[in-house]
């Protein structure tokens, strides 16, 4: 069986996504220790930008007509979606940036349902559980000053559960440039705690999507 994990962050050292990204890995392994984990770091190795531009006028292009470059973009989305499609569960690792999704993730994102088995009302994900860990720089939550402000969490999550069907939980943590920014310097108490509580529900995220998991393979035993 295989966990599918996606990250996206710029940052390697320090990055919060994958810090809590790598609680979810580590949990499901102590549950499912045979498991393969396979991995996709969308910042160390992009996706060519103009591939989903490809790809979709692809699908408006006779299969003789389409030129190499679309033929290989297709190809790409194809292997992205085999990716995602052959996995049992997901983690998806998405900061904050500019209020939105990296252009990275963005670019995967389109790709996957430029493929013919993920786009609109296929369900592909249907009933297979969804980790979305969001790691946002500022604060964002009701009562603050960018309440709404945040418009990468609804994005992924109508992504991976309306579009692809999948049960979505998602894990957030925020105030993480605290330690880094001197003018956030008094918040750190409280992105300390954020970040806390989102490695405790990483943990159990992970322990409850774990058992989905172990059940569906009893029921398909």
């Amino acid at each position: 069986m295989t966990l599918f994990r996606v990250d996206a962050s710029i940052r390697v050292e320090g990055s919060v996504s994958r810090e809590l990204a790598d609680t979810v890995e580590r949990t499901w392994i102590e549950h499912h220790p045979h498991d393969r984990v396979l991995r996709r770091d969308l910042a160390a190795d992009p996706l060519p930008a103009d591939a989903w531009q490809l790809a979709a006028t692809a699908g408006f292009t006779a299969e003789e007509d389409r030129t190499p470059a679309q033929r290989d973009a297709v190809a790409l989305a194809a292997r992205l979606a085999d990716e995602v499609l052959a996995a049992d569960a997901l983690v998806v690792a998405s900061p904050l940036y500019n209020f939105g999704v990296s252009q990275h993730l963005k670019t995967w994102t389109d790709l996957l349902i430029a493929d013919q088995r993920c786009g609109p009302g296929r369900l592909p994900l249907q009933g297979k559980p969804v980790t979305v860990v969001v790691a946002r720089g500022g604060g964002y939550s009701p009562g603050t000053p960018r309440d709404g402000w945040d418009h990468a969490t609804p994005y992924v999550e109508r992504i991976f559960g309306d579009v692809l069907g999948g049960d979505v939980a998602v894990v957030t943590a925020e105030l993480t440039l605290a330690d880094v920014n001197p003018h956030m310097a008094d918040l750190r108490d409280l992105a300390a705690a954020s970040r806390s509580s989102a490695r405790e529900l990483a943990e159990s995220t992970a322990r409850a999507h774990a058992r989905l998991v172990a059940l569906a393979r009893t029921g398909a035993a």
